[in-house]
């Protein structure tokens, strides 16, 4: 198994270096010019050959990539053109964001999604399974924008000053600024801990602060349920189909021929098995989330992954562009490791030395 998670990241490097090509280019052939969308009325020709020279555009496009690719394999993303910061302290304050809600998001879909597929595909045909596949169908039928406004009138504010009340922003509450973890420890400050200390839950949990921890659990319910609602509908469908698949194979009917219980057919037997497809429906999904939480993040107010980037796009900031281009994708790389050691886990028999 180390020989494979090790082949894996190994073949990981050239997929990389693809999406950083395809990124660099496409990000260039986005019409408009970066110093006009950077400095607006400032942007006189003279300003615009010095705002050229400074960040290379004046180079040939080869030499441009070349050396951009030379400074991302010694950890150097650039700078942001738009904010004057570099991407790598972007990335340190921005992708946490994205990441908790994303891993909220998923949680939810997972609990519920894949315990209404079993419920479905157990009792094929009943008012149940009928009720789950037309939830599923507006779960996801119904956009993401739609559905957070409506939980925000709902929960923030029809059921203001009740004990249901939610947040409508996914903020933490104004005034209530957590110290990060490794200053509370005592330890020295470096890129990994502020990471960490950038995820609310985590770092709350890490300091010891169960208040903080409840206020940031409480303003990442909404966001987190009006992200989930499709990745939960299509996990409960894909769980019910592959649950149906299997209920119908001949060693399913075997453990039901020798009296054993309906429970114990469905959690020993078949569920394990149909879990395969389920499994890989559920590591794409963590990676469209952390890509597609544009909407969320606008309509709670959360500066993450998908806002950053849709503002780089806009100002054609192309360092931010590419860097977390990057990032989002060695996710998914990382995502996609994992869902094959899942797979060894589930089923020895795709396990591989």
């Amino acid at each position: 198994m180390l020989r494979f998670i090790l082949r894996r990241l190994l073949s990981a490097i050239p997929v990389l270096f693809g999406i950083l090509l395809a990124t660099f280019v496409i990000a260039r052939l986005i019409p408009g010019d970066p110093c006009q969308a950077a400095l607006q009325e400032r942007a006189t020709p003279e300003a615009c050959a010095d705002f050229n020279e400074r960040y290379g555009f004046n180079d040939p496009i080869v030499v441009q990539f070349l050396g951009y690719a030379g400074d991302v394999v010694t950890g150097d993303l650039g700078e942001s053109i738009r904010l004057r910061q570099p991407v790598t302290d972007l990335l340190i304050e921005r992708l946490p964001v994205t990441l908790q809600l994303a891993m909220a998001a998923l949680i939810i879909a997972v609990v519920v999604g894949v315990p209404l597929g079993v419920l479905a595909g157990s009792r094929h045909n009943s008012r149940t399974d009928v009720a789950t596949v037309v939830g599923a169908n507006l779960g996801v039928s119904i956009p993401v924008f739609v559905l957070g406004l409506i939980l925000q009138y709902i929960f923030a504010k029809q059921l203001n000053d009740t004990p249901f009340a939610l947040p409508a922003s996914g903020q933490l509450t104004a005034g209530v600024i957590p110290d990060p973890f490794y200053e509370v420890w005592g330890i020295g400050e470096n890129p990994v801990f502020e990471f960490i200390s950038n995820i609310d839950t985590v770092n709350a949990v890490l300091i010891w602060r169960w208040d903080i921890f409840w206020d940031a659990v409480q303003h990442l319910i909404l966001p987190a349920i009006a992200l989930s609602t499709i990745p939960m509908a299509i996990i409960a469908r894909m769980t019910r189909s592959s649950l149906l698949d299997v209920l119908g194979l001949d060693y399913v009917r075997t453990a039901r021929a020798k009296g054993l219980r309906e429970r114990v057919v469905i959690g020993r037997h078949a569920l394990r098995n149909s879990m395969l497809p389920v499994v890989t429906v559920i590591g794409l999904s963590l990676g469209t989330l952390l890509g597609g939480a544009i909407l969320t993040e606008t309509i709670f107010n959360l500066t993450g992954v998908g806002k950053t980037l849709f503002d780089a796009i806009s100002g054609r900031d192309y360092f931010v562009v590419q860097g977390f281009t990057l990032a989002v994708a060695f996710v998914f790389v990382i995502v996609n490791l994992i869902t094959d050691i899942v797979y060894g886990v589930l089923d020895p028999k795709v396990r591989v030395n």
